[in-house]
């Protein structure tokens, strides 16, 4: 039987039992695993299985399991199989037909949601977001008209770049950035995303893992016309017509045809000035 087990740091008795019933424990990193079985009088044999080695190891696990031993799934943090390549273990085990069930450990996802403060009956989880601006923003706008709360994973150095990418797409929506849930540092941040934004340029990345958390497409008044305008005439400067009115609508809240329409008329304005080309 295969069984993933969540926060390492957290470890209720069901936990326990499993972990002493385990004849392999499936680990990110077996010093940290390592080190936890070694308080709590476990012994059992570790096998590493991380993001870098998961495709090697998984054929190694399933026939492990289909011999008859029991395997447990282990993170450093949250839940084994969100964000995380856990959930091809997890697959494989049901395609091979093997029997696996789940101990629940904190996680970073519904922590952060509990804790912010935003709305809760209907949320996204994104995961990590690209790296490069312009990915970055295609990404919060493809996902920026979802009528849900947004949960997003991020680097502590690139986050204050991300909040000001999201508060560009998405317009100054309510947000929550929380770290090192569950442990000893835990903090959460709220403001909008303009604030927080303008707080991790000033303060620098903070540390441990980052979660956040952005308010639903509602959290922010829609915009008048003018301001519609002055955004799309800011991003045409850098992006093309079709990314600069997908943005902005859903930033605003406004039609995507709406936008694109008035799009191409600045565009054509914009061509027909002195010297200027359109985008």
């Amino acid at each position: 039987m295969a069984t993933p087990i969540g926060n390492t740091g957290d470890i209720s008795e069901r936990a326990l039992d499993v972990l002493a019933a385990a004849d392999t424990v499936a680990c990110e990193d077996s010093r940290v695993t390592g080190k936890l079985l070694h308080l709590l009088g476990i012994d059992a044999t570790l096998l590493p299985y991380h993001e870098h080695n998961a495709a090697k190891q998984r054929p190694r696990l399933i026939e492990r399991l289909q011999r008859g031993e029991t395997v447990a799934l282990v993170s450093d943090a949250g839940m084994p199989a969100v964000s995380d390549p856990g959930y091809k273990l997890v697959a494989a085990c049901i395609e091979a037909s093997i029997a696996l069930t789940c101990v629940p450990g904190p996680s970073s996802v519904t922590t952060a949601l509990a804790l912010s403060g935003l709305p809760t009956d209907r949320f996204f989880f994104q995961g990590f977001l690209p790296s490069k601006s312009n990915a970055r923003r295609n990404a919060l706008a493809e996902i920026g008209a979802i009528p849900s709360t947004l949960v997003v994973m991020e680097s502590a150095k690139r986050l204050a770049a991300m909040l000001d990418d999201a508060a560009r797409v998405l317009g100054d929506r309510h947000a929550a950035v929380a770290r090192e849930l569950t442990k000893r540092f835990e903090e959460v941040r709220r403001g909008t995303l303009a604030e927080l934004a303008r707080h991790y340029a000033e303060a620098g990345a903070p540390k441990g893992e980052i979660t956040v958390v952005i308010g639903p497409p509602g959290e922010t008044a829609r915009m008048g016309s003018n301001e519609i305008d002055a955004l799309l005439r800011r991003e045409l400067e850098t992006t093309s017509l079709r990314d600069a009115a997908a943005a902005v609508a859903a930033a605003s809240g406004w039609p995507k045809r709406e936008v694109y329409r008035r799009a191409l008329e600045i565009s054509a304005e914009t061509a027909a000035e002195p010297g200027r080309e359109a985008t």
